[in-house]
């Protein structure tokens, strides 16, 4: 009888396709072609998706960069890391998913929960304003800071030795891995979150991997889909993130593995905090007229 993790495996494939075929047709009909990133772009992608493959997260620290560098313009960030982040995170959910033992069905419906949850989310995200976008990156990097210091500190709970969820559980874990979705398409990573949850649901926190990461996967790229459909991301920056990112996560898996992260950890809170300073600042000096002018669209 065949895996059904195969057939996840198969599924993610397909949609890998199919997002593909969906960006690149999107950016010729816009913008005639892909224009290749700098180097600097591609470094970024090769850093963060190296560093998150190992656990520390990519959408903090790009979020930050861009913050820093002023390289994409707020309201075009979390469509920017939706976008160029996809195709790095599913070449880590394709290694995780083979080699993380989960039961198959809280695997399955948890990645489902996420996937509507960003598709929901999205559907808010690429109509709020520039403000309004900048109060929720900034509270969400805020609440990436705290993440980092309950990690740094190992405050977070230690979890059980399950590798599946029944009943309530997997109705607390439906609902949450559905809000943790939303949250992703405003630039909330989801690896910490859902593991700190699928800790307290009594998992074994080695399962929360390919829930993460599979959930992630499938999301991205449909939470993306809407991003790109509104033109709603920096492309330059994007393809730089993608590019530099799916050669860094190999390389992060197969070959390097693990490596002493606590002192990065720390690094990589105070630049996500003084990101969310300054994001919160501009949003607090931006006029409130603002919040009444929508994005572009093509509709």
């Amino acid at each position: 009888m065949t895996d059904p993790k195969y057939v996840l495996l198969l599924a993610l494939v397909a949609v890998t396709i199919g997002f593909t075929y969906v960006w690149v047709t999107a950016v010729r009909r816009a913008h005639g072609s892909f224009t290749f990133p700098a180097a600097r772009q591609l470094l970024v992608g090769a850093v963060t998706n190296f560093f998150d493959t190992l656990g520390i997260g990519s959408f903090a620290p790009t979020t930050a960069w861009f913050r820093f560098t002023r390289s994409v313009p707020d309201e075009k960030i979390p469509g920017t890391l939706n976008v160029g982040h996809t195709l790095p995170t599913i070449a880590q959910a394709l290694i995780y998913i083979q080699i993380v033992e989960v039961e198959f069905t809280t695997m399955a419906v948890l990645i489902l929960a996420a996937v509507v949850g960003s598709w929901t989310g999205a559907g808010f995200v690429v109509r709020w304003p520039r403000r309004r976008i900048q109060w929720g990156m900034g509270i969400a990097l805020l609440v990436a800071a705290v993440l980092f210091l309950m990690r740094n500190l190992d405050l977070g709970p230690g979890g059980g030795t399950a590798l599946e969820l029944r009943g309530t559980l997997l109705g607390i874990g439906i609902v949450g891995n559905f809000v943790l979705g939303a949250l992703m398409t405003l630039g909330i990573g989801l690896y910490a979150p859902c593991l700190i949850m699928i800790s307290l649901l009594g998992m074994n926190p080695i399962a929360a991997f390919p829930i993460m990461m599979g959930s992630c996967a499938f999301l991205m790229p449909i939470a993306s889909l809407r991003f790109i459909r509104v033109d709603r991301y920096e492309i330059r920056s994007a393809v730089g993130l993608a590019v530099g990112g799916i050669p860094a996560v190999l390389l992060a898996a197969y070959i390097v593995k693990s490596l002493p992260l606590t002192a990065l950890r720390w690094l990589v809170m105070i630049v996500v905090l003084y990101a969310a300073i300054t994001m919160l600042r501009a949003a607090a000096r931006a006029e409130p007229e603002s919040d009444t002018a929508g994005p572009p669209t093509n509709e």
